[in-house]
């Protein structure tokens, strides 16, 4: 699959089936993330990959009531950074521009390796640095679930996110977020 297939075939399903998690994989992924760009080259991304079953058990109380989907993924990845770790220009904080270049890497590898990989908002980042032993100085930015694409939706899903499953959910138009030599123009 080339970039351009991954990027048309990623999707953020919420139905999730189980996939084997081992630490080929694991590497895989973490090898394809640092390939990222960042700012004079300080990669401040880190993560915590999470695929042992007691872990993956303490880490469901992290996730918001809506989403008890969240509990199929085969592995979970904590993503996090410190604005110390990167470049800070002025006012200009790249730490989460640069984390979120190399979770766009990682997602693009999952997906071409067949896999969904889901980053979600609905999850505390204070418990998850609590299960996790992340330092608390650290943004935790956001948690990728990870699986395979279950052959039936999931039912604890609404029926909102029921509908996300069956079809990409609609784009924005070019003309609302491409401008050409000026904004609006």
């Amino acid at each position: 699959m080339d970039v351009h297939k991954a990027i048309e075939t990623r999707r953020a399903l919420r139905s999730l089936a189980p996939a084997e998690i081992d630490g080929d994989l694991v590497r895989d992924l973490a090898s394809h993330a640092r390939l990222a760009p960042s700012c004079f080259n300080n990669q401040p991304w880190r993560f915590v990959f999470v695929s042992d079953p007691a872990r993956l058990e303490a880490m469901k109380p992290v996730f918001n009531s809506g989403n008890q989907w969240c509990h199929a993924a085969s592995l979970m990845i904590a993503v996090f950074s410190r604005k110390e770790d990167d470049c800070v220009i002025k006012e200009r904080a790249y730490h989460r521009f640069d984390t979120g270049m190399a979770v766009a890497f990682l997602i693009l590898r999952a997906t071409e390796m067949g896999l969904v990989a889901h980053p979600i908002a609905g999850y505390s980042p204070a418990k998850t640095r609590e299960v996790l032993g992340i330092p608390d100085d650290c943004d935790v930015i956001t948690v990728i679930l990870v699986g395979r694409q279950a052959a039936e939706p999931d039912p604890t899903l609404s029926p909102e996110k029921l509908e996300a499953e069956t079809r990409r959910p609609e784009r924005l138009p070019l003309e609302q977020f491409a401008f050409r030599d000026r904004y609006g123009g």
